[in-house]
């Protein structure tokens, strides 16, 4: 969810290696509503091998590339027509191959670190903290990949400077509700949960209702977005404030992935008619029917691409 203050702007010196995290991959109740809402779906769920293996794949293919310059593993898992949505980055996994060799040669001590990874039909979410340089706080980046016959056909990524502090004392990455895991946990419940969020998710912020709050909302809600302070007073209070700002605000959901307890949603937020607006990834955690915590990451919408794709 975007903060009340204007949107964090991503590096200046993580620019070029953005180029490369959007071309790889990497290894780790409601009515039925998305229909009526523009969410993409892809597939069903599949069988829990298929969506692991997605999971290896994507990080194998991150972390080789990036922080080996390995092109054999692009080679292996990545198609050749990948399509790219990542603003500076061109098409092709032979541009991907050529971007990760100069990235890791740039920034040999560049580190992918994967904080959390889920899958839903052929789609893999991969959240991690990318840090160029030993040392300093780096980047949070969602990375989507969509497969095609077993290899990554298409990308889209958000990325975000980390910041020194945040308003809420929660870093970016941890896990505070609990159980303190980072995995994906009640597999039996994705669906109720993937509805649930997306039925919150519009009353919220598509129809700017801060009554869902208390709807969807649990009592001990733990917020990771950096300008929004903690608990669900933190969360009416920048919210209400944001949407007096942004009267005209538009939020349009492009696709929702959501495995267990984990559910995320790939939106494009636009303050008012006529702005390019911000890419954002929410990713809300769901226990006991209801939200208990959230991490994001904001990324404003440029106005030219290296592949003319879109960010979404």
């Amino acid at each position: 969810m975007p903060p009340t203050t204007s949107v964090r702007r991503a590096l200046v010196a993580f620019a070029a290696s953005a180029a490369v995290l959007g071309a790889v991959a990497v290894p780790a109740v409601a009515a039925p509503h998305i229909a009526s809402t523009g969410y993409a779906r892809h597939g069903g769920y599949g069988d829990s091998a298929r969506l692991s293996y997605q999971k290896a794949v994507a990080v194998s293919v991150l972390k080789g590339v990036f922080e080996r310059g390995d092109t054999e593993v692009v080679d292996r898992f990545v198609r050749p027509d990948y399509i790219q949505h990542n603003p500076l980055a061109p098409d092709g996994a032979e541009t991907l191959k050529n971007l990760g060799v100069a990235i890791h040669k740039q920034f040999p001590d560049a580190a992918y670190d994967v904080k959390r990874v889920i899958s839903e039909g052929d789609l893999v979410l991969v959240h991690s903290n990318v840090v160029m340089t030993p040392g300093t706080r780096g980047q949070a980046v969602f990375d989507i990949f969509r497969f095609q016959g077993g290899k990554i056909a298409e990308h889209w990524d958000v990325g975000q400077a980390v910041p020194d502090s945040t308003a809420n004392g929660n870093d970016m990455f941890s896990t505070v509700s609990w159980p303190r895991t980072d995995r994906p946990t009640q597999h039996f419940l994705t669906e109720y949960n993937k509805q649930l969020v997306v039925k919150a998710f519009d009353e919220l912020l598509v129809d700017k209702d801060v009554s869902a709050i208390d709807r969807y909302w649990g009592p001990g809600y733990e917020q990771h977005s950096t300008n929004i302070p903690n608990g669900v007073d933190g969360l009416k209070a920048g919210l209400g404030a944001y949407f007096k700002a942004f009267p005209q605000l538009k939020v349009e959901p492009k696709r929702v992935i959501a495995e267990g307890d984990l559910v995320a949603v790939h939106s494009h937020y636009v303050p008012a008619p006529g702005e390019r607006g911000q890419a954002i990834v929410d990713l809300f955690r769901v226990r006991g029917g209801k939200i208990v915590e959230h991490w994001d990451v904001i990324q404003d919408v440029p106005e030219t691409s290296a592949n003319g794709n879109g960010m979404f």
